[in-house]
């Protein structure tokens, strides 16, 4: 029987007939996903969900699911589907991450444009049929700084169009290298230094608990006088009630503003205030990226669901069906890796070094490498995966390398990853055991024997008395359950470590407790993908 996928969102004809030219059984509802209860009833007959924006996959529709395999998003943003019920469900969830790169920085300019020259109050003006030319002066492009928050792909684009205006670009990203700055022309600052230089400030970030708020009250009153601040990439990024106040005040000249914290945005505090440019969430709204991500989006799906093989999926890595029994174990080794040095550094990245050893070395490591670049990158990017994750390494100029050897010790294989800073050197290492468990083997060259948790703290030390007791007691007085507790150290009296795996998130005031002990070199709390 052939394979059905619902279309529940606006998608080309041309995207419609790839499923019918592949054999794939498609119906077509361009509006059920405004329907929630309608899409709950029928969800159940289908192997795969094609949509946009604005069918919401919850977890509902997916308890309702139960042959849905794939869930395929034609665009980057993946807000609208719960991606740890789909994983539960054991649904791909895949989206087109590059298709819209172009279009949404090319409309971050026109609104820059927009807002410098003041045209959608102009137009309207002279459409009421008035001339008020001197009402309106605006300012140049050429020769004013840009201050880019997030120099990724998008980012990125958006400085070399700027750079042809003849503008001078700063970018604050903490992955960004010296040397990939370099070649891109821009200026790499801290975010302070960007916001008292800027004269034009524009975000490309992903919408995180690090990028939430960037542009807060505290941080809006660093900025240069007069400057003029655009947003096409997330809602949420700016303080808007703080923004509205400035631009009364006169202390920002005007915002361009593609995205909102609350959408649909039918009122917001920056609404009919003077050179403030809206737009309704039409970054990617070119008929060139809706066409080309519902084709990318049409051809993954169907590959996948005809050969298994996978592309572009947030919750999956991209390896044939007969690798993945074999791989999967692994696979999941390589991205606890990849995220544990991930969340411990903080400066960017300028080289990434695994090592395979033993029976792991005869995988297929490419796949592998992409599992723990993307555990790397997603702390920085959490719509990153394991296709994509390569990808924007090598734009932030992180050079990747690998080595594999014959069996070298105890463990039938293992991996360890080195991560390289300006600063410093980060090694962890890990195996899998019979059982089909990940563990950590080893951290900073220390032997350990750990489990992987979903909630794990890491902790390092003089190697003093005392450690085990304040550790153990101060999660005791604070209701934090250690269901496993790992120690090791370079030796009598050297570094130690410590790695607790607990039963919930620890609370930041447990942590501030540990801290003021005095007795903890390093003290943080860690989040793993268990499922």
């Amino acid at each position: 029987m052939a394979p059905k996928v619902l279309i529940s969102d606006k998608l080309s004809d041309a995207a419609v007939q790839i499923f019918k030219d592949r054999g794939i059984d498609v119906d077509f509802q361009p509006d059920l996903g405004k329907d929630k209860d309608k899409l709950a009833e029928v969800i159940g007959n289908y192997d795969g969900l094609a949509i946009r924006s604005a069918t919401k996959v919850t977890d509902k529709i997916l308890a309702n699911a139960p042959n849905l395999k794939v869930i395929g998003r034609a665009g980057i943003g993946t807000d609208n589907i719960d991606k740890d019920a789909a994983s539960k469900k054991g649904v791909i969830v895949m989206n087109t991450p590059f298709g819209n790169m172009i279009t949404t920085a090319e409309h971050a300019i026109a609104m820059m444009f927009a807002v410098a020259r003041q045209i959608p109050e102009a137009s309207a003006s002279t459409h009421a049929g008035k001339w008020e030319k001197s009402k309106f002066m605006g300012v140049e492009l050429t020769g004013k700084t840009l201050g880019v928050i997030g120099a990724g792909n998008i980012g990125g684009i958006v400085c070399d169009r700027a750079r042809g205006l003849k503008m001078k670009v700063v970018a604050y990203d903490p992955f960004l290298g010296d040397e990939k700055a370099k070649k891109m022309g821009v200026e790499k600052v801290e975010l302070d230094e960007l916001l008292a230089r800027a004269d034009f400030i524009t975000l490309h970030v992903p919408y995180t608990e690090t990028t939430a708020n960037i542009l807060s009250r505290e941080n809006l009153a660093k900025t240069k006088k007069g400057v003029r601040i655009i947003n096409c990439a997330r809602g949420g990024l700016v303080d808007e009630d703080a923004l509205a106040d400035m631009l009364k005040s006169g202390h920002v000249a005007g915002a361009a503003f593609d995205v909102f914290k609350v959408e649909p945005a039918t009122e917001n505090p920056l609404f009919n205030l003077p050179n403030v440019v809206c737009t309704p969430h039409l970054g990617a709204a070119t008929t060139e990226a809706q066409e080309n991500v519902a084709l990318q989006v049409a051809d993954q799906m169907a590959d996948y669901l005809l050969t298994g093989a996978v592309s572009n999926a947030l919750n999956m890595p991209s390896v044939t069906a007969e690798e993945a029994k074999v791989m999967g174990p692994w696979l999941k080794l390589s991205g606890h890796l990849g995220a544990f040095i991930g969340q411990l550094t903080d400066e960017p990245i300028k080289a990434i070094n695994i090592l395979y050893d033993g029976s792991v070395s005869q995988m297929n490591l490419e796949a592998l490498n992409c599992g723990v670049v993307a555990g790397i990158m997603k702390r920085a990017n959490p719509d990153v995966n394991m296709v994509s994750a390569p990808v924007v390494a090598r734009e932030k100029g992180i050079q990747i390398s690998t080595t594999n050897q014959d069996k070298s010790g105890v463990f039938d294989g293992y991996i360890k990853v080195t991560v390289v800073t300006d600063k410093r050197e980060r090694s962890i290492a890990g195996t899998v055991f019979s059982d089909g468990k990940p563990r950590f083997i080893q951290i900073k060259g220390i032997n350990i024997d750990a489990e992987v948790g979903a909630h794990m703290l890491y902790t390092t030390n003089e190697d003093v008395p005392g450690i085990i007791g304040t550790l153990g007691q101060t999660m005791g007085e604070n209701n934090v359950n250690i269901a496993n507790f790992t120690l090791g150290r370079s030796g009598v009296k050297g570094e130690a470590i410590a790695l607790l795996y607990v039963d919930d998130a620890v609370p930041q005031p447990v942590i501030s407790k540990l801290q003021a002990t005095g007795l903890f070199n390093q003290i943080k709390p860690l989040e793993f993908d268990v499922a």
